[in-house]
């Protein structure tokens, strides 16, 4: 596969974001959230990591400013704790 060649996401409630290169990162998560919302999906999960804390201060910006975020808080201890981010979202509109 060709590295300029996008890679399929499948939209499903949670996504590891550890298989994709940080500078991907933010433009791959809002296009993610956009198709969570459409689908109807009310709670997404973000697996970042515990790391440094990097990720996880970099996906959080990206979900302050998110329009469809309705908030978001650290996942429960057995969904990840403070390595995966719970992201409450407003669903879009149907077509």
């Amino acid at each position: 596969m060709d590295e300029g060649e996008p890679i399929p996401v499948p939209i499903e409630d949670a996504i590891d974001l550890h298989a994709f290169h940080p500078r991907d990162i933010p433009d791959l998560l809002a296009h993610w959230l956009e198709e969570c919302a459409a689908r109807g999906f009310a709670t997404v999960r973000v697996i970042h990591g515990k790391g440094s804390g990097r990720q996880k201060l970099r996906v959080r910006r990206i979900l302050e400013s998110h329009p469809r975020v309705l908030s978001f808080r650290d996942a429960p201890p057995e969904a990840g704790g403070w390595g995966a981010t719970v992201v409450e979202l407003a669903r879009t509109d149907p077509p």
